[in-house]
This record gives structure tokens, sequence and C-alpha cells, in this order.
């Protein structure tokens, strides 16, 4: 087959003063930061299914994607040439991994057996085209939101032979993964929600929801995959109410059915919004619990309510997401995958390069003054001093457990009043961090 992007080279790295629109200006694969390469702390992934599968169609208006390899057919021979254009796309734009849902790659079947079958011999393109390139799998998942049997949920439906038939095609997404070297298996629960309570046994729900991740815990450690699974918080959409609705909803069912040992969290910066919090904040409650595995980069518009995964381009939210990143001591079989669209004006093939490149440079950019906040220490060193009253030998021994409320209540009744209030200097913080951006 001949180039998908015949008048596109390989994007290189040129610097800040650099004018080529495709080129990138920050992100500088092999630059040491912090002791180890911008890529090793980025790890960055792109993802099939905004890439090549995404049309521009939305609600309001027909499909405007201009992709010239395309008869948006669901063919077997369709799919096996996407497979190619994509390859050539991650060598191009310089991605080493990315990720992908089982019905984005391949299509589905008229029947559990004719998907499988489909799904096999896109897995051997795929397998093929990674050992050609070094490529690599971040993590894969299983569609289970699109298909009119999941109108009620997979995992969570009312009807138990959904239920089945979703463990199948788990089953065997888990297994491709497994084959492909992934290195995490993700789960999205979009219809894992509800519409109404008048019609929804939340708890049964809820149980059977637990019993499913359950089975997929067993069935990983059976096939020896030794990739993390991990569970991506969302608050709606398309659901009224989504069971895993941000980072601190998902951790406490994890606790309540006893799974934390076996599921992390993949993160996305548009449904921590949807949330109503900020990236940081989900990011935070996950390390708390070293439970943050992975992180779906993009953002959303906070002006509309709804999912619009556009690429990261606010060097806030990747200056505080490297932070956090840096703060748990980097990836380990994690990555950051860009779940970002182009918009459906922006619909020429060539966009998907400016869109990558936006994304990657404005990721290396917060990584960067990440690492200079760090370096600087004034605000770890303010936090470090505004808690410096539990360093001594009463907070210790509260941290410890070894205190009850009858010996504290002594202690405050000698005490009398608390003199000894410090001030938050919000400001002051936000002032030293908009100096290093």
């Amino acid at each position: 087959m001949r180039e998908a992007f015949p008048n596109i080279k390989k994007i290189k790295y040129e610097g800040a003063d650099s004018r080529n629109p495709l080129a990138f200006k920050h992100y500088n694969a092999d630059e040491l930061v912090e002791g180890k390469p911008m890529k090793d702390h980025l790890r960055f992934a792109c993802s099939y299914w905004h890439t090549m599968r995404g049309n521009g169609q939305e609600i309001f208006g027909f499909p405007t994607m201009l992709r010239p390899w395309e008869d948006w057919s669901t063919s077997i021979e369709m799919a096996l040439k996407r497979v190619e254009v994509f390859f050539e796309f991650l060598e191009k734009v310089g991605i080493d991994y990315y990720c992908f849902h089982d019905r984005d790659v391949s299509p589905e079947g008229a029947t559990l057996k004719e998907s499988h079958q489909n799904f096999d011999i896109i897995a051997a393109e795929l397998k093929k085209f990674q050992d050609a390139t070094g490529k690599k799998l971040l993590w894969g998942t299983a569609q289970l939101f699109m298909h009119p049997r999941y109108m009620h949920g997979a995992g969570t439906s009312p009807n138990v032979e959904v239920f089945a038939f979703a463990a199948a095609q788990v089953k065997k997404a888990m297994e491709v993964t497994h084959e492909l070297g992934g290195e995490g298996y993700v789960f999205w629960g979009g219809r894992e929600g509800y519409q109404s309570l008048l019609n929804t046994d939340l708890k049964r729900e809820l149980d059977h929801l637990a019993q499913f991740l359950k089975m997929a815990a067993d069935y990983k450690r059976e096939i020896g995959f030794t990739g993390q699974l991990m569970i991506e918080p969302k608050a709606k959409e398309p659901m009224k109410h989504q069971y895993d609705t941000d980072a601190a909803t998902t951790l406490n069912f994890l606790r309540q059915y006893d799974l934390l040992k076996d599921y992390s969290l993949n993160l996305e910066t548009n449904h921590a919004q949807l949330a109503g919090h900020t990236m940081q904040h989900d990011m935070e409650v996950a390390i708390a619990a070293d439970a943050l595995g992975s992180i779906d980069a993009n953002m959303g518009d906070w002006q509309l309510g709804w999912d619009t995964d556009q690429f990261p381009t606010d060097l806030y939210i990747t200056t505080h997401t490297m932070l956090g990143v840096l703060k748990m001591g980097g990836f380990t079989q994690g990555g950051l995958n860009f779940d970002s669209k182009v918009r459906r004006e922006s619909f020429e093939p060539e966009d998907l390069f400016h869109a990558h490149i936006a994304g990657m440079d404005t990721f290396a950019r917060g990584l960067k003054i990440a690492a200079k906040i760090r370096k600087d220490g004034r605000i770890a060193e303010f936090v470090k001093d505004r808690y410096s009253s539990w360093d001594g030998e009463l907070g210790e021994k509260i941290e410890r457990g070894e205190m009850n409320f009858r010996e504290l209540e002594e202690i405050a009744l000698e005490m009398g009043e608390v003199h000894t209030y410090k001030s938050g200097r919000q400001e002051y913080l936000e002032t030293i961090f908009n100096e290093s951006i």
C-alpha cells in the first residue's frame, strides 16, 4: 500500500524558536529531566479509536473527516488496511505506544465466534507491525457500550445473558492484550450506571459488577498476564449516573469489594472535569492510595457539559499532572494515552499530526516546568512547614494511633486556646507556580 501521509516526514525536534508547524518545539525524546529521558517520563500512547476510527460525526452533524485510505466499511480488508496506516502514523509522529478497544481494531461479526475470528486476524497483523517497528501496546480494553445489547449495561445488566456475553468478550480482549505484550488492561464502565433509580436495583448491580471484576482478576492470573488491571472513572455521559464517578468513589468501590489489591486507576482529565474536579484532585486521591496506574491525556471545556476529548494544550493542567507523576516516582506500566480527537472542523489528515504535536509539546513543557518547581523547592518546603506541628511528639503519637480522646482532652484543657495559626499563602504559592511557567 502507498503511504497514507506521503507529504509528511518523521516529526523531529527543532527547538522553541522553530516556526515549522510539523516539528516539536519542546518534546525532545532523549533530553534528560531529573536524570531520565523525556520519552521515559511521558510514555506517550496513541488511541486507536479516535485516531483511526473518528469520523467527525456528532449529534448535530454528519461525518467530516477526510481520510483517503478509508472506505468507512466494517470489512476485514479495511480493518487490515487501517493497521498499516496507524503504524505509519506512529512511526512519523514518534509515539512508542498505542491503546485499543477490541471493536475499534476488528469488526464485530454476526456471532461472537465470528467476532473472535476477526479479532485473531487483526491481532496477528498488529503483532506483525509491532515486531517490525518496535511499537508496543500500552493497554487494551473491550468495547462494552456501543452495541444495543449493552444499552442497560454489561457487568451491571439486568439481563444475565448480556453479563455472560460481556464476560466472553472481555476474556478474549484480555487474551489478545496478553498476546500483544500489553502492559495493562482497562475497564471503562460507560453503561455501568443508571438513568433512573425507579427501575434499578443499585446494590444488586454493584454486586454483579464486583463479581465481574473478580472473575477478570482471576482470569488474569490464570493466563499469566502480568499487566495491571485498571478502572477508568467517569461521572456521566452516556448514563445519568455512572457508578465509577471519580477517583474517590471508584477507590471506595474497590475497597468495599476487596478488589484494591488487583486494580488501580486509569484517570482521564476530561472525566475528572465532568465530575466537577480538576485532574490534580483525582490524581492526588489516587496517588494517596498508591493506585494511580495510567493517564488518558486530554482535556475538556469547562463551558461545555460533555466529554469533548480535546487534545491537551493547557500548560497548567499538564504541569500539575507531571508534578503528580514525578511525585509518585513515575510510571511503571502506565503512560500518557492521547484519548483525544481532532475537532470535526480539523478534518484533513495532516491535522492528526498538528494535534499530537501540540499535545506532546504541551506535556513536554509541563514536565520541564514541574521539574523546575521541584528543583526550586519553595512550594514543597512551604507545605512541609505548614504541617510541621505534626512532626513533634504529640503529632507523631496521634499518627501512630497511640492517643485517645480522653488524653487529647486533657492536653487541650491544659493548653487553653490555640494561637499558633499560620497563613495558607495560596496567592504566594500560585505566584511561585506562575514564575516557573
